[in-house]
């Protein structure tokens, strides 16, 4: 597709149907790393030289790969968010001056990050909360994803690229095909060969190779919108700058999602003791996937918003923030009708043992229950990096798991406890507690930003 075409498609395409076309290869996309888990998860599960032990060491292992990922998201999500807003202002120098500069960057901040945790593997898998049952699986697993992260990073960074700059359709199809090739590769090396965890790591690194050839190739390619140029691959620090500041956002939620994994992992084990530990790895993929399928969504309103807001179509910008909102909140409430009384839809593929799975259910009706409010939470906070707000889109995103959801963690299950209560679901109970009270923050601020937008069409008209 042409520049113009692709341009003009964000300024005059009727906007339910511009958000679907981007919003659904992304939220294909972006559920892909929840898919991974779920498939490496169930292939694991249902290993039966493995069992539920090696379930946990994937919940163990996870804070690492949201930590890695968040690194990824620094410069892809930052990326995404400028292409769109220099592509508004029909930038296309600076545009691919984004392009070369995040290459350079994915490759030494993650390089740099995934090594230095390689290096210290042993203490870093007893500092996630290893035991002797779960420390062997954990260390396999992180032995080979580590120095494999950066294919992994590429992949997205360059794929949130490509579908800002107007091929989304192109964008779902890399994610697609390195999803499949995960599912053909995991059960021949986790159930054929029986390499375990370390198998199931070797099936993630080699599918996110193809992928990153994949991507890299559409960057190469003459005749796309924004490519490659020798001169563009530099670290031009106006534009590490523009990228690191929109990016650190998404960056600190994926950040404080490992942190916030780190502390859950910590009170079940307190609380339930290494089942607490097995549920949550399981229970987390439910909340995984519909976050996931949020930022999805999200990440398609993204270059509609950012656009629209660069050459100052504030009535396009409302509309498209007033759709994502719907389609998140019945994402969300599909998810709670899913998880509250139909948790075993999700449960019992992995094959786990009854008490397993009877925890699980329970545990899981009580994290979805509010899960509407994640949605419209999520698209509100994504809203506010598109438009540059990067200190409104920062609070929100620590708002949910630093400012109310950790205090929750530490102070519910105390206070259940005080009342006869079971404390494990006292940590449960946190996260919708999180959930309503972050919801009512982001609606403050979204109320108080529509008011300023409608000053900023007034004063635009009267020029």
């Amino acid at each position: 597709m042409a520049k113009v075409d692709q341009l003009q498609e964000l300024r005059e395409a009727p906007i339910k149907k511009l958000l679907w076309k981007y919003a659904l290869p992304a939220m294909v996309g972006s559920t892909v790393a929840a898919l991974y888990n779920i498939i490496t998860r169930y292939f694991v599960g249902n290993a039966d030289y493995l069992g539920d032990n090696a379930l946990s060491a994937m919940g163990i292992a996870l804070p690492v790969m949201t930590m890695i990922a968040a690194f990824g998201m620094l410069v892809g999500a930052g990326a995404g968010s400028r292409i769109s807003i220099y592509l508004g202002n029909q930038d296309f120098d600076k545009a691919e001056s984004v392009v070369g500069t995040s290459l350079l960057l994915t490759l030494i901040i993650t390089l740099t990050v995934s090594y230095a945790m390689f290096l210290f593997l042993e203490p870093l898998v007893y500092l996630l909360g290893a035991d002797e049952l779960t420390y062997h699986y954990t260390y396999q697993f992180l032995q080979v994803f580590l120095p494999g992260a950066i294919f992994s990073n590429l992949c997205f960074s360059f794929n949130n690229m490509m579908r800002a700059s107007g091929d989304p359709r192109k964008a779902m199809v890399t994610m697609l095909l390195t999803l499949v090739a995960n599912a053909i590769l995991a059960p021949i090396f986790i159930l054929y060969f029986e390499w375990g965890l370390r198998g199931a790591a070797i099936s993630i690194v080699l599918s996110m190779i193809l992928g990153t050839i994949f991507v890299m190739a559409h960057f190469m390619n003459k005749n796309t919108l924004l490519r490659f140029r020798l001169s563009k691959i530099r670290l031009d620090f106006a534009i590490v700058k523009a990228v690191l500041s929109i990016g650190m956002s998404p960056f600190l939620m994926n950040i404080v999602s490992a942190g916030i994994i780190f502390i859950i992992i910590y009170q079940v084990r307190i609380y339930g003791e290494s089942l607490g530990v097995a549920v949550y790895t399981i229970a987390n993929m439910t909340l995984m996937l519909v976050v996931l399928l949020l930022l999805g969504l999200t990440q398609g309103m993204q270059p509609i918003v950012g656009y629209s807001y660069g050459a100052r179509s504030f009535d396009r910008l409302r509309e498209a923030l007033l759709y994502a909102i719907k389609i998140g909140v019945v994402i969300g409430f599909i998810a709670m009708v899913i998880g509250v009384f139909f948790p075993a839809i999700v449960v019992r593929p992995f094959n786990p043992s009854e008490e397993l799975a009877q925890a699980t259910m329970h545990s899981i009706r009580i994290v979805t229950l509010l899960f509407p409010l994640v949605g419209f939470q999520m698209v509100v906070t994504i809203f506010f990096q598109s438009i540059g707000k990067v200190g409104h889109s920062i609070f929100l995103s620590l708002s949910r798991q630093i400012i109310f959801l950790i205090p929750a963690l530490f102070i519910l299950p105390s206070l259940f406890s005080h009342f006869g209560l079971a404390p494990l679901d006292g940590v449960w109970a946190a996260i919708p507690v999180s959930d309503f009270i972050s919801a009512f923050t982001a609606l403050l601020f979204l109320w108080m930003q529509l008011k300023e937008l409608r000053k900023m069409k007034a004063r635009c008209e009267a020029m």
